[in-house]
């Protein structure tokens, strides 16, 4: 596929048929995913690849108790999980709501689910002592995940990044023997779609970019 075709037709990935994902595919995406950047060409990134179903809805279940909270803060008219702002409704209120199946439908069903791992013993976080959420450690793990799904999609697949297990991360680590100082970054359930999503909703240009300053005219080619 053009690779702005692939850019454009990479959609969330959510249902899968039973269609398998064999190796010799996946070490394909993963074999091209492998050259995203990451800082200092560290490269700490792990991961591991998921087929057993007993595990798979292991990890869907450690995902519930994140995925209870944002189906309750989105029914209260909030933003899920966001830092800045706490959960306006009550412990009860979040471990009494039952999230939607699909929330976690998508480890339960894919063939294939990748948990992306990242070392921080290797990642500059330069954002480390600022009084927020730090966001730059991302950039040595994302970009590798994105083409992942890339590469996915160039091969007729599909898959999502979810991060509701990471809430339990503790957990997670224990069940797949992950060692510190790896963080999981990602569960990226892989398959075929259901459906081929070839028109995706996002803001145009001039709605998110701006010249000169952030609050400068919008930008326009």
């Amino acid at each position: 596929m053009d690779l702005y075709d692939v850019m454009r037709t990479t959609p969330a990935v959510r249902e899968f048929t039973d269609d398998p994902l064999p190796d010799e595919v996946l070490e394909r995406i993963l074999e091209h995913a492998r050259f995203a950047p990451s800082g200092g060409n560290r490269q700490g990134v792990r991961v591991v690849v998921v087929r057993d179903q007993d595990t798979r809805c292991a990890l869907a279940e450690l995902g519930l108790p994140a995925a209870r909270r944002y189906t309750a803060q989105v029914a209260n008219g909030e933003s899920p999980w966001n830092p800045l702002r706490p959960p306006g409704i009550d412990a009860a209120t979040i471990e009494a709501t039952q999230p939607p199946a699909q929330m976690s439908a998508p480890c339960r069903q894919a063939p294939v689910v990748l948990v992306v791992c990242l070392n921080l013993g290797v990642v500059a976080a330069t954002d480390q002592k600022l009084d927020r959420i730090a966001v730059v450690p991302g950039a040595s793990v994302y970009p590798f995940v994105w083409n992942l799904l890339l590469a996915a999609r160039n091969e007729g697949y599909g898959g999502v990044l979810t991060t509701m297990v990471v809430a339990e991360e503790e957990k997670v680590k224990d069940l797949l023997h992950i060692p510190d100082p790896y963080a999981i970054a990602a569960v990226v359930p892989l398959g075929k779609p259901v459906r081929q999503l070839t028109k995706l909703r996002r803001r145009p240009v001039p709605e998110f970019v701006t010249s000169e300053f952030f609050d400068g005219a919008p930008f326009a080619g």
